[in-house]
This record gives C-alpha cells, sequence and structure tokens, in this order.
C-alpha cells in the first residue's frame, strides 16, 4: 500500500482501501476544491489527518483549522463567495454553534459553491447527544445527502460539489460515525490537470449578500427554487436506487448506514423484499417515492434516530390517495441508538415475522467489566483534581466543560458536577453564584475551548462580577481530539505563527485576580485555590502541564531517547488515591 500522501496524490484512476474520510479527500483533489476549514471534533477529524499527509507544497488548496465551528463556516463561506470551490467539515454538536451562519447559506449565490460536511453521531460515540441534523438543514432549505459507506463518501461528495457549483447553493453532506470510519476499497478517478487560481470574483451584482428585511423573501423563493432543482438533480445523478427482488407485496425504503445493514440482514432471506435506498434524504426524490410505493402493498420505513423521512411519505402517500400500508417505527427503541445489523434484523422480525426462519437471538449479554474511561498516566489533568479537590469544601460546586478534563467527573476525582456544551461551564458557574453565600462555585475550561466559545462567558462574569473561580486547564494543545493546534499553542495548522497567551487574553479583558501554577506543584496549586476561592467577584487560576501522550510521542521521535520505566512495589502500595 502506498503512502497516504502518495495515494492520494497519485493521478489515477487507482483502488485503494480507505476510510469513509480519506476517501472524501480524494474527491476533495478531484473537485478542484481550493479552500477547506474545520474544527476538529469526532467522528471528523480524520479528514484534516489525511490533509496533513499531503505535504504543503503539493497540496492544492488551502486548509485550516478555525477557532470555531462558525469561524470555520464564515471563512469558507466568503472563499465560496469569491469564486472558490470550499469545504466546511465539523462534528454534529458542532453544527450548533455554526448555526447562525449556516442556517443563511441556503438564501445566498455561492458563485464558487460551498459543501458542509457533517459528522452526525447516532449512538452518542463521542458526543453529548444523538441529535438528528437533519432538522436544521430542513429547516433553513438546504439539500441533504448522505452516504452509506466511503465508496459513496467519495462519489456523494462529487455530486454534492456537481450540484452545488451549478445551483450556486450550499449543499450538505451528511456522514455518520460508522461511515466516516469504515474501511472499503474504493475506485478513484483522474486527478484534474489545475489551472492558475483564478483572480478574487467576488461582485455584489451576484447578491443580495445583505439578509435584511426587504431582501429576505426573494432570497427566500430562491432557496425553494434551488430545492426543486436538487429534486431534479437526484434522479439525474442516481442518487435514488431500487434493489429489485421482484416482490410485489413489500418494500423497505431507507438510507445512509441504515441501508448497508438492511442488505447484510437481507443476504440469506430467501425471498427478500424491494429495497428503495434514498442518497438524497433532504428534499425527497417525490416521483421516485411514489413509484416504489405504488408497486408495493407494504412499506417498512427504516430510518436511523428521528422520523423526518417517515412522516413526509406518510403524507406523501395520503395527498395521492395511495393505499400501500406504511410502517413505520414501532418503539422508542428505534428511536435511540445506531441501526445495527442485529437492530434491524429485529425491527423487520417484528414487522414480517415470516421474513425469518427462525427469530432473533437474544442480544449476548458480556460479563466482562467495564473499562471506564480514564485520563492518561502521567495526565496534568489528574495531579490537577488531586490538588483541587483539597482546596474544595464537599458541599462546593463544579462544573465541568468539554475536553480532556471532563473525565474528572469519574472517579476517583469526581470533580465536575454540571456540564453542557463548549465554553458553557463560566456561564453556568455564573448563574450557580447567584443567591449561594455559603456555597464556593468552581468552573473549570480547557485552553482549546478558552478560544472555541469560553471567553464570552468570561466577559459576562467581568462585567456582571460573577464570585466564581475558573480554572483554565491548559495543556497546550487540542488533546481529546488528536492533539491539533489552537491559538496558544504557537503554530497552526500550516505554519509557525505567534502564540496567543491565555493569560494576556485574560489581562486583556479586565481580569484582576489572575493565578499560575504548574499542575505538578500540587501544594501550590491547592494553594491558589483556595486564594481563588476567597477573593471576592471573580478570578482565573491557570493550571497548565502538557498534554503527556503528546509529549511523550515527541519524545520518541527525537534520536538518542530512552524509555524509563517506572514499577510500583506491590507490597508496599497502599491504593490510596
Amino acid at each position: 500500500m502506498k503512502k497516504l500522501g502518495d495515494m492520494l496524490l497519485t493521478q489515477g484512476p487507482l483502488e485503494e482501501i480507505v476510510i469513509g474520510n480519506t476517501a472524501l479527500v480524494r474527491a476533495m483533489l478531484e473537485t478542484g476544491t481550493r479552500v477547506a476549514t474545520s474544527y476538529p471534533g469526532s467522528p471528523t477529524p480524520e479528514i484534516a489527518t489525511a490533509i496533513r499527509a499531503i505535504p504543503k507544497e503539493k497540496r492544492p488548496f488551502y486548509f485550516e483549522f478555525s477557532t470555531n465551528e462558525k469561524v470555520a463556516t464564515e471563512v469558507a463561506y466568503g472563499a465560496a463567495v469569491n469564486g472558490h470551490l470550499s469545504v466546511v467539515f465539523f462534528k454534529s454538536v458542532g453544527l450548533n454553534v455554526a448555526a447562525d451562519v449556516f442556517v443563511q447559506l441556503p438564501l445566498m449565490n455561492i458563485i464558487g459553491g460551498m459543501v458542509v460536511v457533517l459528522g452526525d453521531d447516532p449512538g452518542a460515540n463521542s458526543s453529548q447527544n444523538e441529535q438528528d441534523n437533519r432538522h436544521l438543514a430542513r429547516m433553513c432549505y438546504m439539500p441533504v445527502l448522505e452516504p452509506a459507506d466511503p465508496t459513496e463518501v467519495y462519489h456523494y461528495y462529487i455530486k454534492a460539489a456537481e450540484l452545488s457549483r451549478r445551483q450556486k447553493m450550499a449543499v450538505l453532506l451528511r456522514l455518520t460515525t460508522h461511515v466516516c470510519h469504515a474501511k472499503q476499497k474504493v475506485a478513484f478517478g483522474k486527478l484534474p490537470k489545475l489551472g492558475p487560481i483564478p483572480a478574487a470574483q467576488f461582485d455584489v451584482q451576484n447578491g443580495c449578500y445583505i439578509p435584511l428585511a426587504r431582501d429576505v423573501f426573494p432570497l427566500k423563493r430562491r432557496a425553494f427554487d434551488n430545492l426543486e432543482q436538487a429534486e431534479t438533480f437526484a434522479q439525474e445523478a442516481n442518487l435514488v436506487q431500487t434493489v429489485d427482488h421482484q416482490h410485489k407485496d413489500r418494500g423497505i425504503i431507507t438510507a445512509g448506514l441504515p441501508f448497508a445493514s438492511v442488505m447484510d440482514v437481507l443476504a440469506d432471506v430467501p425471498n427478500p423484499p424491494d429495497v428503495l435506498k434514498l442518497g438524497l434524504v433532504y428534499p425527497l426524490p417525490k416521483a421516485a417515492l411514489i413509484d416504489f410505493l405504488k408497486k408495493h402493498q407494504e412499506v417498512r420505513l427504516v430510518e436511523e434516530l428521528d422520523d423526518l423521512i417517515e412522516k413526509e411519505i406518510k403524507a406523501l402517500a395520503f395527498e395521492e390517495g395511495l393505499t400501500v400500508k406504511l410502517i413505520g417505527k414501532q418503539s422508542r427503541e428505534e428511536w435511540v441508538g445506531e441501526y445495527t445489523p442485529e437492530k434491524v434484523r429485529e425491527m423487520l422480525h417484528g414487522t414480517w415475522p415470516d421474513l425469518f426462519k427462525q427469530a432473533p437471538a437474544p442480544a449476548a449479554v458480556s460479563d466482562t467489566p467495564q473499562r471506564p474511561a480514564q485520563m492518561c498516566p502521567g495526565c496534568g489533568h489528574r495531579s490537577a483534581f488531586f490538588a483541587i479537590k483539597k482546596a474544595l469544601a464537599e458541599k462546593d460546586i463544579t462544573v465541568a466543560d468539554i475536553g480532556c478534563h471532563t473525565l474528572g467527573y469519574m472517579p476517583p476525582y469526581e470533580v465536575g458536577q454540571l456540564m453542557m456544551c463548549m465554553g458553557a461551564s463560566t456561564g453556568i458557574a455564573s448563574g450557580l453564584s447567584l443567591y449561594n453565600s455559603d456555597r464556593k462555585v468552581v468552573a473549570f475550561l480547557g485552553d482549546s475551548t478558552f478560544f472555541h466559545a469560553g471567553i464570552p462567558g468570561i466577559v459576562n462574569a467581568v462585567f456582571n462580577n460573577h464570585p466564581i473561580a475558573l480554572i483554565v486547564m491548559e495543556n497546550g494543545t487540542t488533546a481529546m481530539t488528536g492533539h491539533q493546534d489552537h491559538a496558544a499553542s504557537g503554530r497552526n495548522f500550516n505554519d509557525v505563527t505567534d502564540k496567543i497567551p491565555i493569560k494576556k487574553v485574560l489581562e486583556g479583558l479586565g481580569v484582576k485576580q489572575i493565578y499560575d501554577v504548574d499542575t505538578y506543584q500540587q501544594a501550590r496549586l491547592t494553594e491558589l485555590i483556595e486564594k481563588a476561592l476567597a477573593d471576592e467577584g471573580f478570578s482565573v487560576v491557570i493550571a497548565r502541564h502538557p498534554c503527556m501522550l503528546k509529549f511523550m510521542r515527541e519524545k520518541r521521535r527525537k534520536e538518542g531517547f530512552e524509555m524509563h520505566q517506572v514499577a510500583i512495589e506491590q507490597d508496599v502500595c497502599e491504593r490510596i488515591h
């Protein structure tokens, strides 16, 4: 197998076994994508890993990790209205951060084309919820393509780019966790010969680009027109596929990864139902749906997470006066979790018991003890929580945030009793401090999150003089998602850059009480936490120590490095946490 960067730059055509995220990068190259932006978040970081494998001097597009998802979307949009095909990618809850910009995109005439790649997370494998972001796309009238495997990730990105350029509109490519990480042999096409980068093409005559009251209505009508064109495009681009088993009575309508589970389950069924696979899940291709519904007496709708497709198909069947029996979600469990083959088999057996020779076997119960997530050996957060807990009274309230330090909630530390989303800790802690004279409130914030979404809460705490202590857990990287750099790291994705020191930012925001300590200095950290808790008003403790996983990886790469092992004397250790 070729090195990743060499494979991605091979003129082609070629075949290679890749994950979905890598297939996406090859599609970016083949479509002539010029600008890519992101904020790291699972299941999408490997897209950036594949981009990094391409040497900077050979990379035919610009890429950056932006400070958050909203800014990443803004940068990609700015490039697209200047004539460059652009893409922005991030995880499911990242769309919440980007929403202010995202919901306006369908109103705009995006002359270069723009693809929004979203890593949704059924099963909440790495997210704080299972939110189904098709809702937000429907709310703002943005077409949604949904691939089922790495091959379709590659083809669907190319089709999304084509539709986006043709209609000068943003298109959402919705991936899910297992589609991002699944491996498959993908047949790639040829790389184009790119000409010189065109000059800036932004022109106000292509707008309006100011969505104020007077202009909103024609812009919204344009979004409706684009949806109609997307539905036509779905038929032309083979985004609707029928697996014809010659079954006149029964059919299944599905999309995305559930399609793969359906096909897996039906592989050994003697007389399987027909299957209609939707590659475009919004807007729905009505003509293909009506044709399929008319040919079958019963149709099972297999749709992961919420029942958006189910409701729309039922409404369509009613409007068309069709007598087909439509069977949607049958239990609460069908609203929850990933549609694995085992789950889909159980669903189909519940609908058509005669479909299988025997009922699905009950799920095996493993007697293997669970292995709870833990912070890495040597992690500065371990040392910090040990020291911080000494300074807290049992009744004090601790507010967690997103990051490795969220694991402080787990035993033995049990620090962090509330958590919502990135950057929310300071605001939540401020609310908890109101009418609260006898319980100290402590908030935690990671250094990457500080720049992502933490600053507004800090400004608010200073502005309103909320009496809380904020502990900034600074480890010098975006550790949880793969050690991506942030504004205080001293480099961005492409180059060495000036650090933006957190302490100076805090001083510039007007924070008067700032303390700074390495987390390995436990006695000093405990002392500073006690001091911060005794201060009047808002105070901040910067508890810093480099991420040891990243630190040791970098050490091992250096010539002459020797690994020193540390052993525990088991007969002496008293197992004190």
